[in-house]
């Protein structure tokens, strides 16, 4: 069976892989270390990462199982790459401030991305389309904008973790 939404998860799944090739080769004390005073360290970036998608995979499981049908049109979430734009991260998505191993966030982003892929191959198309949650931003955003959202998001923050990996 095709997976729903197929070329926005194959792009999700790209941008996950030159996330994580990123972050390879680097030590546990360089992903945990702060270059800019104020900043996320880039593990803290792949925490927050982790945080987003599992609060978005929980979201629209809870939309999927909900009867309430609330259509919303299709939003420039392509925005989401201006990282002129700045964003104040929910509490719900702020990085923990405990020092994580490579492996320990990578597992965690391994757990995320499959409860997340469980969740869209178990939707049907027509709720995704016909149902939605608010986003800081865009306000509502169908399920169906969501996923693709997930990608758009965790490749704003690929930039920044290139730009503080030059700061290292």
């Amino acid at each position: 069976m095709p997976r729903k939404g197929d070329a926005k998860m194959n792009e999700n799944e790209k941008i996950r892989e030159e996330l994580l090739n990123t972050v390879t080769g680097l030590s546990d004390e360089q992903l945990n270390a702060h270059p800019e005073e104020g900043r996320w360290s880039i593990v803290q970036v792949l925490d927050h990462l982790y945080l987003m998608e599992r609060a978005i995979t929980k979201s629209i499981a809870d939309k999927l199982q909900s009867d309430e049908r609330i259509p919303a049109g299709d939003k420039p979430i392509e925005l989401t790459l201006n990282r002129e734009v700045k964003v104040q991260a929910p509490p719900y998505v702020i990085p923990s401030e405990s020092f994580q191993t490579l492996n320990e966030v990578k597992d965690k982003l391994s757990d995320s991305r499959k409860a997340f892929l469980h969740v869209v191959d178990h939707a049907k198309e027509n709720d995704l389309e016909q149902k939605s949650f608010p986003h800081l931003l865009f306000k509502e955003l169908s399920l169906k904008q969501w996923i693709p959202f997930v990608g758009l998001h965790e490749k704003r923050h690929l930039k920044q973790i290139e730009e503080l990996k030059s700061k290292l």
